[in-house]
């Protein structure tokens, strides 16, 4: 994320005070997590709001266990967070934070935004991929992996991007990385090809000791057609996902 990004989406700034307040409130008290981004992001920062003062003008975050990673925050000249709330991804940014404590907790202090991102378009909702019927990525490999094709499993779909899980450790996961003439099969839709770009990554360990790596992917030059495509199963899940939970 960066304010090249924040700009793309200046019509979804949110500028009114009392509505900022309302949505960091709200994210506070859900204990949604917030992520701090800190120059680029391969380095990120895990925290809470703790509070909301619109008298001082202040908002509070938990700081990380990280002494090193707190250094890096408070020396860091831009700072982008990004947190969601009732599955709406919300994004600001600051140019500074402080070191505070708040009721024994370390934490970081910085003035309320003067705006935020809030993302409403249902394209950016993540929903979780069927593991009764899953969704799977077909990926070239460069030739310095080895070539051929091959297929990986997503974890969870957006209209904006995919996770998808790298069970044997295959692909090159740094920030930034593309892979070009990738074709996502969606069951009972079709394929759907694009570029995709790494944003982000995880290394998990599983029960049985081994390790799998979830790699968040953004979309790059997807078509119109294809776009609609994702959106029109996007929204079959969602309909799958109220009717086992009984929401109308």
């Amino acid at each position: 994320m960066n304010d090249s990004e924040l700009e793309k989406w200046h019509d979804y700034e949110v500028s009114s005070s009392r509505e900022i307040l309302t949505l960091l409130r709200r994210i506070g008290e859900q204990c949604q997590l917030v992520r701090i981004l800190v120059g680029n992001e391969s380095d990120t920062c895990l925290s809470s709001i703790l509070d909301v003062d619109p008298d001082s003008g202040k908002l509070t975050l938990e700081a990380s266990i990280d002494t090193e990673q707190n250094q890096r925050i408070l020396n860091a000249g831009r700072l982008f967070f990004e947190t969601s709330l009732d599955k709406v991804r919300i994004l600001f940014a600051t140019d500074a934070v402080r070191p505070a404590s708040l009721g024994g907790r370390a934490a970081f202090v910085m003035a309320l935004p003067p705006s935020l991102i809030r993302l409403q378009r249902r394209e950016f909702y993540r929903m979780t991929t069927p593991i009764s019927n899953p969704v799977r990525v077909t990926i070239p490999l460069p030739a310095h992996l080895g070539s051929g094709l091959v297929v990986f499993p997503l974890a969870d779909i957006s209209g904006g991007g995919v996770a998808l899980l790298d069970n044997k450790l295959q692909l090159d996961h740094q920030i930034g990385n593309s892979f070009v003439d990738c074709r996502i099969d969606l069951p009972e839709f079709g394929p759907v090809l694009t570029g995709l770009q790494v944003r982000n990554f995880q290394e998990m360990t599983l029960l049985n000791n081994k390790t799998n790596r979830r790699i968040g992917c953004q979309f790059v030059g997807l078509s119109r057609a294809a776009e609609a495509l994702l959106q029109r199963y996007i929204t079959k899940l969602e309909r799958e996902r109220k009717v086992r939970l009984g929401v109308a």
